[in-house]
């Protein structure tokens, strides 16, 4: 949400000091230049990442709308749920959690914790990897390269929408440059007119400059940041899962293991250990 407030901001705050300034808002308002940039920005978009590329950025850029889903809440959520599970198999042996882990929406606990089923993603990612763990076939090396290789595989797709936002970024002053070329080519043919024409021939050639740069750094650039800012917190959830797991398939104890996920947390939601301890072990977690 914040994404979308501070470009409004930077695009109020842009055309209110140009039009203070006694600039003409009408000038700017230029279909052309808007279908040269516009149209080669889709062009550039659509010939680097293809149609799937195209519907994975759709669905990064309506997430930004929400509010991240991980937060200091899911965080604590997803440290009691695994707590819990390991706590099942401390006291009834690996057994205890086929149930959970074969149709995790049906499991009492884990049905408790909707932020943990609405990421399906962290859902297979987690119930898969007790699966491994409870073949006894993996050690715990070996399942943490497991993990690894995951996790680095679906962060590898995660930030291709990022990227192509963020390269459709990059080209668009040069897209800009091109709209001013185009411009100056035209105005070129209108030498020896009037010089008030010349002069609104020469004002819209740079309106393509003006919306090449505007785009690029106004609103590409801090969309393409947030995508992968939106990114990293996705991946501490995630690494919160992998090295509870780790620690769990070690055989440490349930506290250990939520609290090796605790530490990957950054600061700015991760609970204290405390707040963490009086949660995972409340009554109602139990």
């Amino acid at each position: 949400m914040f994404t979308v407030i501070g470009i409004v901001v930077g695009v109020v705050a842009t055309l209110l000091g140009y039009i203070l300034h006694g600039g003409n808002i009408g000038i700017l308002i230029q279909p052309t230049e808007f279908i040269i940039i516009f149209g080669a920005a889709f062009g550039i978009f659509l010939g680097s990442n293809g149609m799937t590329g195209l519907q994975a950025t759709i669905k990064a850029l309506m997430a930004l709308i929400k509010p991240d889903p991980v937060n200091k809440q899911s965080i604590l959520d997803l440290l009691k749920m695994m707590y819990q599970l390991f706590n099942i198999a401390r006291k009834e042996g690996l057994l205890g959690l086929e149930k959970h882990v074969e149709t995790p929406e049906e499991s009492e606990i884990i049905k408790k914790y909707p932020s943990f089923l609405a990421n399906h993603h962290a859902v297979h990612f987690f119930c898969d990897t007790m699966k491994v763990i409870l073949t006894g076939a993996v050690g715990p090396h070996d399942l943490s390269e497991m993990m690894e290789l995951d996790l680095e595989v679906a962060h590898e797709e995660a930030k291709l929408p990022s990227e192509a936002v963020q390269n459709t970024g990059d080209a668009m002053p040069a897209v800009g440059i091109v709209a001013a070329v185009l411009g100056i080519i035209i105005t070129m043919g209108k030498i020896g007119g009037e010089a008030s024409a010349i002069g609104h021939s020469v004002a819209v050639a740079l309106v393509g400059t003006f919306l090449g740069i505007f785009m690029a750094y106004l609103v590409f650039f801090p969309l393409a940041r947030a995508m992968s800012l939106r990114l990293k917190s996705e991946a501490q959830y995630m690494n919160c899962i992998r090295y509870a797991l780790f620690s769990f398939a070690r055989g440490e104890s349930p506290i250990t293991c939520v609290e090796f996920a605790r530490r990957n947390v950054e600061s700015a939601f991760r609970p204290g250990f405390v707040e963490m301890e009086k949660a995972v072990k409340e009554k109602d977690a139990a």
